[in-house]
């Protein structure tokens, strides 16, 4: 089943959002250590203004336990998003941080899609994808987008098979991305 999020997901939603973003999750919790970069992300996913809140998170669940998670927002809603997110850098580094700019204003953006290891190849990735651009669509959005890392083939297939094509390049702490857009 896929439902919203709940805030009681944050242990196993945190776990899910590392899988996908890793280094992304070391640089928005500030944190070194894992265990750090965990309890930071249900934190984050605690809140209710945060590109990682369980507000922007649906989940595939098995048993009532996830096992999916996808984060999906209003691309122009992207700063507001990320304020938490800065205001916790600031306090802990006393520096002004900088959060590379993933999404265009237009699009409802998909930030993250992950599935546990143990449950991949059964098509829930898919289904979460669906549901996000079925979601995008009912609330009138005419683009989705999503980015994927350029040393991830399979990935930019399957995307590519859902009707997702390439629009530019982009670059998230210091890797490249194709910026893939699905007209709705």
């Amino acid at each position: 089943m896929i439902r919203k999020a709940q805030k009681q997901d944050s242990e196993k939603a945190a776990v899910l959002i590392y899988d996908a973003i890793q280094d992304i999750a070391h640089v928005l919790t500030g944190e070194r250590h894992k265990k750090k970069v965990f309890e930071q992300l249900e934190r984050y996913f605690c809140q209710e203004v945060n590109r990682l809140s369980f507000q922007n998170c649906l989940v595939k669940t098995i048993d009532d336990i996830p096992v999916g998670i996808i984060v999906a927002y209003q691309g122009k809603a992207a700063i507001k998003l990320d304020e938490p997110i800065r205001a916790y850098l600031r306090d802990l580094t006393g520096k002004e941080p900088t959060i590379d700019p993933e999404a265009d204003a237009a699009d409802y953006y998909i930030d993250t899609v992950s599935v546990n290891p143990e449950f991949r190849g059964r098509g829930f990735g898919t289904e979460l994808l669906l549901d996000a651009i079925h979601y995008a669509e009912a609330q009138g959005h005419p683009t989705v987008s999503l980015n994927v890392e350029e040393n991830n083939p399979k990935a930019r297939k399957l995307y590519e098979s859902l009707g997702f094509s390439y629009k530019k390049t982009v670059m998230i702490n210091q890797h490249k991305y194709s910026y893939l857009v699905k007209q709705l």
